[in-house]
């Protein structure tokens, strides 16, 4: 059986999220790494890595990777999937790596957890060397979005609204946030990312991750209900969504 960790609850579901979302961003990779310029021998820190595909990936194409995340068990996963990469418990908003270390640093559907984005911003300019980039990649707004259908069928089970859109989801969003701290906008974009699942189990597994097992019997025939329009002959399910991404050049 997992652990439990009470007070820190990203680790908590750290294994189910490895299972149903872990390269799940995989689509939007190649456009922030090509605009980063990150190949051969390029230090990179991947920030919130999670349970360390990219962190893999990057390893693969010959880059030197490192990593931080604030879940002490994504951090175990990811130091199990990236074999020899330095990955260490931390947030972007107090990044534990010394000045000027790093040549590109990538927040992938993670800068949306910042709770002091300027402060986030100021530490991984601290962190990167003179040229460095940061590259953003989160998810665009809801419209974009297959998986609304099925927060919204959610959110209406709780007699709640569906979440609104945040700032860093509309287009300009990420833009937007570079330039009001001074950052040089390279380049950026939105890519389609599709999650898919198997059948039944894993779609109502890995959309209600996190939730005592009596919550997911009652929700899962919200969540199957929902989802009709996207189930395939076969009995798996396809759903396209899209992220938006951003690089940008630290102030001089």
């Amino acid at each position: 059986m997992q652990p439990t960790y009470p007070d820190d609850p990203w680790s908590s579901v750290a294994d189910d999220w490895g299972r149903y979302w872990g390269d799940f961003a995989r689509p939007v990779w190649e456009p922030l790494l090509r605009a980063a310029a990150v190949g051969s021998g390029t230090r990179v820190l991947d920030v919130g890595c999670g349970t360390g595909e990219l962190l893999e990936h990057l390893q693969e194409r010959g880059a030197r990777p490192s990593g931080v995340d604030p879940a002490s068990r994504m951090v175990e996963l990811a130091r199990a999937r990236a074999v020899g990469v330095d990955v260490r418990a931390g947030e972007l908003e107090r990044l534990p790596f010394d000045d000027d270390t790093f040549d590109a640093l990538l927040a992938v559907n993670a800068f949306q957890f910042a709770e002091d984005q300027d402060r986030a911003l100021a530490e991984a300019g601290r962190v990167l060397a003179p040229g460095g980039v940061l590259g953003l990649a989160g998810w665009a707004e809801r419209a974009r979005n297959d998986l609304d259908a099925i927060n919204t069928a959610l959110a209406a089970a709780d007699d709640e609204d569906p979440p609104e859109d945040g700032p860093l989801r509309v287009e300009g969003g990420l833009a937007e946030v570079f330039r009001g701290a001074g950052w040089e906008l390279l380049d950026g974009g939105v890519v389609s990312v599709p999650w898919t699942a198997r059948h039944d189990t894993d779609l109502v597994r890995g959309i209600l991750f996190g939730e005592r097992d009596a919550t997911i019997a009652d929700l899962a025939p919200v969540v199957v209900a929902a989802a009709a329009p996207y189930r395939r002959p076969d009995g798996s399910y396809r759903l396209v969504n899209a992220f938006r991404w951003a690089v940008a050049r630290g102030p001089a």
